[in-house]
């Protein structure tokens, strides 16, 4: 056991806690239907999916803006689809997305049941580099805003995980060192490599194995409630 020493843990929001896949859908089948999209939510996916997460693996490496992101992988997807759309109709989409995104509320298992367990023994706070205007709407509808002390994203500092200025800050904010905290999270990069090169514990949440890694040396979970075996 850690309580001794660990004293704050940083979760990632999207994919760790909030269950971003089931709730991107939901957003998109109420923005398909509210527009009168003639396509199938699920002929839509298979193409936006790949296009998003390239968009988003640029935007960490600083290859693409948040707003090429917001709107560009919306662009790509249309042309892709051969559906014509005009730039003001994109942005139209991109808000009225995002709208309907940050308003479900649905969480990955376990989440509601851990943050119980940690949050009278830790401190708990967000870690992201997701856009700011969003993710505190979605703390706040999937009802967990009350479990963080602090919701720190990578906009406020201008980078992003896993860029150790992301992580010092955060450190910083919370007024806690790293030897005294864990990074939660699914990106094995962002996430997990990010906070290590800062100092910090880590666990990595891969519920799909995605990346083999040693678990003793970097210690792994497919379950959220797995981490009250470590913590």
């Amino acid at each position: 056991m850690l309580k001794l020493t660990i004293t704050d843990i940083f979760f990632d929001l999207d994919h760790t806690l909030w269950d971003f896949d089931a709730n991107s859908k939901l957003a998109f089948e109420k923005l398909l239907q509210k527009y009168h999209f003639p396509i199938d939510i699920d002929t839509f996916l298979e193409v936006y999916e790949p296009i998003n997460k390239q968009y988003w693996a640029d935007y960490a490496k600083g290859l693409k803006t948040k707003n090429e992101v917001k709107f560009n992988r919306l662009v790509d997807t249309f042309k892709t689809l051969n559906i014509e759309m005009s730039q003001t109709e994109i942005e139209i989409l991109a808000d009225a997305y995002l709208d309907f995104l940050k308003q479900e509320h649905l969480l990955i298992d376990g989440t509601i049941e851990l943050l119980d367990y940690l949050k009278d023994t830790y401190r708990l706070h967000i870690l992201t580099n997701g856009f700011k205007e969003v993710q505190s709407d979605k703390l706040k509808h999937s009802g967990i805003d009350q479990y963080f002390n602090y919701m720190i994203t990578s906009e406020e500092i201008g980078k992003l995980k896993p860029h150790p200025d992301v992580f010092k800050h955060a450190l910083q904010t919370a007024q806690t060192l790293a030897h005294h905290s864990f990074m939660i999270g699914d990106n094995f990069k962002t996430d997990i490599l990010g906070a290590q090169n800062v100092g910090m514990h880590v666990i990595h949440f891969d519920p799909y194995n995605e990346n083999d890694v040693d678990y003793k040396i970097i210690p792994k979970v497919k379950h959220l409630l797995e981490i009250k075996e470590i913590l």
